[in-house]
């Protein structure tokens, strides 16, 4: 039996928790709507580890295979991300940000779903390939969370309302990010050199990493050296996640990943 048919149960259910929780932040504040918006959050985000935990044991494989099963541990990742810098710093609209972009995901799934009944080829039958796509999926999460800092801080530069506490949240994001992009490439290099005998190959998905892990290096290396200079910082983190983007999908489509192996299938 395809357990996709499942989906929509769970994706329905996780969608009105996390609509339910940007409503109650309308409520007057409390402790009480805190902890309220934290449970129900939480909830919506449990719903689909559960579902993808249960996924995984019914394929009888990491589910992490095609762009549709990476897009369910986005659907988990990102809601954690927001719930955490709600509790470290109350910023609803990172939360609010994390749950929209967590039903998107689940919305292109409905609307798209995968078969899911590929097995593994064996190149993926790794011991590195669960820690490689989740380290990195992760740090996308981060990574994309980051982005929406830079923009909003962008957006209130040019209002003339700028805080240094969004680019405090957006290093804070980046740093985390940016220490599991680099594992999830040591972890590639790794698996490269178990499955193919080389660390290295320059395939176009690990030329893409490699820029997209220098992009954040330089901004993380801007962002040390002129720590004032606000506006170039910012933009320099926006500009980093297009490159993500095309490293994570946007490689797909181009001719000469072809014949890449790290290419995601659609179906």
């Amino acid at each position: 039996m395809n357990y996709w048919i499942y989906f929509s149960h769970y994706a329905v259910a996780a969608t009105i928790c996390w609509l339910l929780c940007m409503f109650f932040q309308l409520l007057k504040s409390t402790r009480q709507k805190t902890f309220l918006i934290i449970t129900i959050a939480s909830l919506g985000g449990l719903l689909m580890l559960l579902f993808t935990l249960n996924l995984w044991q019914h394929l009888g494989r990491p589910p992490m295979r095609t762009l549709g099963e990476t897009r369910l541990w986005y659907a988990v990742f990102l809601p954690i991300i927001g719930i955490i810098t709600y509790i470290r710093w109350q910023y609803k609209w990172l939360l609010n940000y994390s749950l929209v972009m967590a039903a998107i995901f689940l919305t292109i799934n409905y609307l798209n779903p995968d078969t899911y009944n590929k097995a593994l080829m064996p190149a993926l039958q790794s011991v590195w390939f669960v820690p490689h796509v989740l380290v990195y999926i992760f740090s996308y999460a981060l990574l994309a969370a980051s982005s929406i800092a830079a923009c909003y801080g962008l957006f209130e530069y040019y209002r003339g309302n700028y805080k240094n506490t969004i680019l405090d949240l957006a290093n804070n994001l980046v740093y985390v990010g940016f220490g599991f992009l680099s594992l999830g490439l040591l972890f590639g290099a790794l698996w490269a050199k178990e499955a193919w005998g080389h660390y290295w190959t320059w395939d176009p998905k690990e030329t893409w990493a490699m820029l997209t892990w220098l992009g954040y290096l330089i901004y993380i290396h801007i962002r040390y050296r002129y720590p004032d200079s606000v506006k170039p910082i910012l933009i320099t983190l926006a500009m980093a996640f297009i490159v993500l983007l095309l490293c994570w999908f946007g490689v797909n489509y181009m001719p000469s990943a072809a014949q890449s192996v790290h290419t995601y299938s659609n179906t």
